[in-house]
């Protein structure tokens, strides 16, 4: 064995590993709030240690990113087993879906690694083989219980996550509650028994969804003015009831 795998294979000391995790939480918060953009640098200084102890772990932001996607994916998988573990199959997919979104919610930059792909592409194929088996029992167990709809497919886990997880996103500070609301919407049209639901929670405010329609057009369109191929959307729901 060379002496850099050896170096790899032996375990951090303690406060080696301390200064890892510290590292990765930092990131996580910098690149939440900030985008991928971040440096390095600004990751060190959210952390409060030097600079050459994030080199020293992470050598690069790609390093960085690839071990916080990592996490976040056992994060995941750890999830789907535990709610594989749930006595009602219906719950247990309902509680991982709950706790999934709210994962991804409060992590931006992570989400924006899988949606747009500028570091760790093949951590994505990766974390693809690993949690789809996972999420598979977890269908397969609702569905034979009667609980879930027989055309729902594995996959359409991860865009249901996807699509809740934005409007986590852009209502974020203002609502941060609504994309609850969302997600029953979803559960209730993938459900095989959806008048067994409860009620909906709460809809928006016209002041949150004006604030988050202009969050999303300032991401989508950055410099933009207040017009755009948004505009007729804020219209329309600028005035209820309209067809």
């Amino acid at each position: 064995m060379s002496i850099s795998a050896d170096a790899e294979c032996r375990p951090l000391r303690a406060d080696a590993a301390r200064n890892r995790e510290r590292i990765l939480a930092a990131a996580a918060e910098v690149f939440a709030e900030r985008g991928l953009d971040a440096t390095l640098d600004d990751i060190a200084h959210h952390a409060g240690v030097g600079v050459g102890t994030v080199y020293r772990r992470f050598p690069s932001k790609e390093v960085l990113v690839d071990a916080l996607f990592e996490k976040a994916v056992n994060g995941i998988v750890d999830l789907a087993l535990e709610a594989a573990g749930v006595g009602d199959s219906w719950q247990g997919l309902v509680w991982f879906l709950e706790q999934a979104i709210q994962m991804q919610a409060e992590d931006r930059g992570l989400r924006d690694v899988v949606l747009h792909g500028s570091y760790g592409n093949d951590r994505v194929a990766h974390a693809r083989d690993r949690i789809i088996p996972a999420v598979t029992r977890l269908v397969e167990r609702a569905q034979l219980d009667g609980h879930l709809r027989a055309d729902f497919v594995p996959a359409d886990v991860p865009l249901i996550e996807v699509m809740v997880s934005v409007v986590a996103d852009y209502t974020n500070g203002l609502a941060p509650e609504l994309w609850r609301r969302y997600l029953s919407i979803m559960l209730d049209g993938i459900s095989a028994r959806p008048t067994a639901l409860q009620d909906l929670p709460p809809g928006p405010s016209q002041d949150v969804i004006d604030a988050a329609l202009r969050r999303h057009h300032k991401r989508a369109h950055p410099g933009s003015g207040p017009g755009g191929r948004h505009a007729p959307v804020r219209a329309w729901l600028a005035s209820p009831g309209q067809p």
